[in-house]
């Protein structure tokens, strides 16, 4: 029989939000002790950035950051 723990994620929210003119999702929760944060770009929803942190507010600050600096580099290119 193992004696391993399961965590399972606590306190989840998910929210839409804009960030440096992209439409993104962004989902936050507890695992044990600290928080996780990931954005995606909402359509097709692939993971831009990630972040943790002993709050939400920390977890949330550094996703987005690296979500923000990722997304400013990224060339739109107009097709009409």
């Amino acid at each position: 029989m193992s004696t391993r723990s399961v965590q399972r994620p606590q306190d989840y929210r998910r929210r839409h939000d804009a960030l440096a003119g992209w439409a993104v999702g962004v989902v936050s929760y507890r695992l044990g002790e600290h928080f996780l944060c990931e954005v995606d770009n909402v359509s097709p929803g692939a993971r831009i950035a990630r972040g943790e942190g002993a709050t939400r507010e920390e977890a949330e600050a550094k996703a987005l950051d690296k979500a923000r600096e990722r997304l400013s580099r990224t060339r739109i290119v107009d097709v009409g």
